[in-house]
């Protein structure tokens, strides 16, 4: 965390010597419109604009990433249920054939874990 915070104040420190050196008056034509300002407020302008663009083509992709990795984690839970009774049953069926309780038991979660 420090480091990220010694790297912020590098990066603020240089956008600051930036604008000090780049304070020349430019004019910028985008079809209708025309902004006047220092070089350095239209360039970190530009940028910052660059940067939302790039967030907002990222953001449904991102989405979608995080819908699939919950699906996931919940099938993961899924499977590792049936794992487990899966290995309570090979358990019974090495030593005695399990009883319908036995199986009910298993199915709703209800026998203690075995060291298995």
């Amino acid at each position: 965390m420090f480091v990220l915070f010694i790297i912020g104040l590098l990066l603020g420190a240089i956008a600051v010597v930036f604008a000090l050196q780049n304070i020349v008056m430019v004019t910028v034509s985008f079809f209708a419109w025309h902004l006047q300002g220092s070089l350095a407020v239209i360039i970190l302008l530009a940028i910052t604009t660059g940067i939302l663009i790039t967030l907002l083509i990222l953001l449904p992709g991102s989405i979608k990433n995080s819908w699939t990795v919950s699906g996931l984690r919940k099938d993961n839970k899924k499977l590792e249920e049936e794992l487990r009774k899966q290995k309570e049953l090979t358990h019974f069926a090495k030593h005695d054939a399990p009883t319908h309780s036995d199986i009910s038991n298993i199915e709703n979660g209800s026998i203690e874990h075995h060291n298995i």
